[in-house]
């Protein structure tokens, strides 16, 4: 006899409440086994991708790509004993408590107060909490002791009505938003990308094909205007940002500094043979003398601790890099940054942009940073006034670098100059504190020769 079982939407991050269907990776009629890929979502921070906690065969998805769905809402049934054999019948809580094993679902609490987590990320301690919900629908229970028996199979699929048999086109998430965003219907496409992956470039040819295309996601009020849905990473940043603008009291210094010494150095380091095939940015220059100017400044790695009335010392670097990406602002953390060399971090840099631009950083990556850097220089920027992340103290703004003339020995020369911003929270860092930091990151910059010094 079939026994379906439904997969709600599990919390992959601390306090998720929602996430976009972004693209499914099965549909119905097909066998998944145990942690099996069977759905990528977007948060509010990342594009995730979830297993399947179980073996069977899909009977029924419950949302379309695009739809937000709120975490513990079934998105999809599967029967775990399609054939109608007996299925393998797991012990019983008493018995799994004595033989020191787990039988719980996910979401549910088990023996021992801990809570079944997503296969393959172990459970977690602590008392499980029902997350509160908004004024909806409660959906039917799915952690129930035993499985679920339908009267008779589902065979409807959950999806749209321009995909037969449960056709989902393939395409990455930042395809996927321009799609939206252009109003282009990835289901009239076909990919050229390999494997049927549609690009950016079948994007942008259905646009400017003659053909109709389906119509936008936005709500078209008849004038020249465009109303768009907050969601996902935008909604999470506009909160982010309000929330540290009046919350932490910002100031924010400026200082010019002479880069042609970092740069000659720069040019020299790229043939020398221990950084060949490296990508040498002055992003990375930057980064190394942040983490080095913390070593004498502190407070700007620090955290002010409001519920605890404590300021929170930190004796590590988990440094932030601001990173605009099609989804949006995003600032993943490169871990222990202070314990790299400038090598170690030009790598690190370069793979946490190559990550950030697929949609693919983890909601674990853009966690618990110390400090941050935001590279507005790439734009040919000058300079800005940054706003804090929530939970850090300073963040430091790197210009573009430009030839200018600068006086030299009395004389004037063209010489490579960049403008820093630093905005630190006046509650954790003083004047004189955030003076110090910034003018040590430009001595450094400066006269890269003076870390020798540290």
């Amino acid at each position: 006899m079939p026994q379906y079982k439904q997969f709600p939407l599990p919390d992959t991050a601390e306090g998720l409440t929602e996430a976009e269907i972004l693209t499914w990776h099965v549909k119905p009629g097909d066998t998944v086994t145990v942690n099996q890929i069977i759905v990528e979502i977007e948060t509010a921070k990342a594009a995730v991708e979830l297993p399947c906690p179980w073996a069977g065969v899909v009977t029924e998805l419950h949302a379309e790509p695009g739809q937000t769905v709120e975490v513990g809402v079934p998105i999809i049934t599967i029967d775990t004993d399609p054939g109608g054999a007996a299925a393998p019948v797991a012990p019983a809580p008493a018995a799994a408590e004595a033989n020191g094993t787990s039988s719980g679902k996910i979401g549910e609490e088990m023996p021992g107060g801990r809570i079944a987590t997503l296969v393959g990320y172990g459970p977690k301690s602590g008392t499980a909490k029902r997350r509160a919900r908004k004024d909806t629908a409660a959906p039917a229970a799915v952690a129930a002791p035993t499985p679920v028996v339908a009267p008779e199979p589902v065979a409807a699929p959950a999806v749209p009505a321009q995909a037969p048999g449960g056709y989902v086109p393939l395409a990455k998430p930042p395809v996927r938003k321009l799609a939206k965003d252009l109003g282009v219907d990835l289901y009239a496409l076909t990919g050229s990308g390999p494997d049927g992956v549609i690009t950016r470039e079948d994007v942008e040819s259905a646009v400017a094909a003659p053909t109709p295309v389906a119509a936008p996601s936005y709500v078209d009020n008849g004038s020249r205007e465009r109303r768009v849905p907050i969601k996902g990473v935008r909604k999470a940043t506009a909160q982010a940002m309000v929330d540290s603008a009046f919350t932490a009291p910002h100031v924010t210094e400026f200082l010019t500094v002479d880069v042609t010494p970092m740069m000659e150095l720069r040019a020299r380091l790229k043939n020398h043979p221990e950084f060949r095939g490296v990508k040498l940015t002055p992003l990375a220059f930057c980064a190394k003398a942040v983490v080095l100017a913390t070593r004498r400044t502190p407070d700007v790695n620090a955290t002010w601790d409001s519920a605890a009335n404590e300021i929170v010392y930190k004796d590590y670097v988990h440094l932030g890099i601001a990173a605009a990406t099609p989804r949006g602002l995003v600032v993943p953390k490169v871990r222990d940054a202070d314990r790299m060399s400038l090598k170690e971090l030009a790598i690190a840099l370069d793979e946490l942009a190559a990550v950030a631009r697929d949609g693919k950083t983890a909601p674990a990556d853009m966690m618990n940073g110390t400090i941050t850097i935001t590279n507005v220089g790439v734009f040919g920027v000058d300079t800005g006034t940054p706003i804090l992340n929530p939970g850090e103290s300073a963040i430091l703004a790197l210009g573009a670098i430009r030839d200018m003339p600068w006086v030299v020995d009395g004389e004037i020369k063209i010489r490579k100059i960049c403008q820093l911003a630093l905005s630190f929270d006046h509650r954790v860092v003083d004047g004189q504190q955030g003076s110090q930091f910034l003018a040590d990151v430009g001595a450094l910059l400066a006269d890269p020769g003076f870390a020798m010094t540290y």
